[in-house]
């Protein structure tokens, strides 16, 4: 077996355990929540918790010898040290605090490094029943049609996304609202969709031309959705301009049109 086939059956297996994990979402989704707090504003359910061990079950099952970070158990057990072995990166339910308010926005998140470059991606939307995939070399696809990034040249015309994140304290609050207030001045409108995925697959599909996040919770929240939008032709940054690290809790991501006014954008707004 070839690696292209190696990776497309690795593929395959994330997106059965996505669509076993959508199915315990789309169950979840209309009922009351057990709710906890992991930090101010930062929310887990009994539902991430069932959704990951699912996630992990499957995938040991039929790769039991790679290795595994998500987010719940890295929560749980401390940080998980990224290594250039095979690593499943999952976040089991991105954009909780959109699933306990029942707002669509919500998906599973999987990812797939090796050698630390992300090369498997799957991020699925249960509610909307929209399934984002990509393999390294291989093209991007929403539902099994390829997708592209949008040809969008000009920030002003451009759609912005990004989040405030879960911190509270006045010093990163202001800093992230003068961020925003400095950026809105130069592109057309703003989006927040509560779900760092699905920004990320918003761009790879078009739907969104600018995203960046600063300090969202760790590598699970990226790992699915970087190469998906490379692989539908955009470019994932770190938002200073220089190349992106998986691990940094920092990403922006554009099409290649927009990327270096983006950046200028960034700087400007800091």
């Amino acid at each position: 077996m070839g690696e292209s086939d190696s990776l497309a059956e690795f593929l395959a297996v994330a997106v059965d355990a996505a669509k076993k994990a959508g199915e315990i979402i789309r169950k979840g989704f209309h009922h009351a929540k057990h709710v906890e707090h992991k930090g101010q504003v930062d929310l887990v359910t009994e539902t991430d918790k069932a959704c990951e061990a699912l996630i992990f079950d499957h995938l040991k099952q039929h790769l039991p010898e790679h290795k595994f970070i998500g987010e719940e158990t890295t929560a749980a057990c401390g940080a998980t040290e990224l290594t250039d072995h095979p690593t499943w990166i999952v976040d089991p339910l991105d954009g909780t605090t959109n699933f306990v308010h029942r707002f669509p926005f919500v998906c599973v998140s999987i990812g797939l490094t090796i050698g630390k470059i992300p090369t498997v991606g799957v991020v699925y939307n249960p509610i909307l029943d929209e399934m984002f995939t990509g393999i390294l070399g291989k093209g991007a696809f929403l539902n099994g049609n390829k997708i592209n990034v949008s040809s969008q040249t000009e920030l002003v015309k451009s759609l912005l996304a990004t989040e405030v994140g879960t911190k509270r304290d006045k010093e990163t609050v202001d800093a992230t609202t003068n961020r925003i207030n400095s950026l809105l001045f130069k592109v057309r409108s703003l989006r927040m969709s509560g779900s760092c995925a699905l920004n990320l697959c918003g761009i790879a599909c078009g739907r969104l031309d600018l995203f960046y996040e600063l300090g969202f919770g760790g590598p699970w929240d990226v790992a699915g959705g970087v190469v998906i939008v490379q692989e539908a032709g955009g470019c994932i940054f770190d938002p200073s301009g220089k190349d992106f690290d998986i691990t940094s809790q920092r990403v922006a991501a554009s099409n290649p049109h927009l990327k270096d006014a983006f950046i200028e954008a960034l700087r400007n707004a800091e």
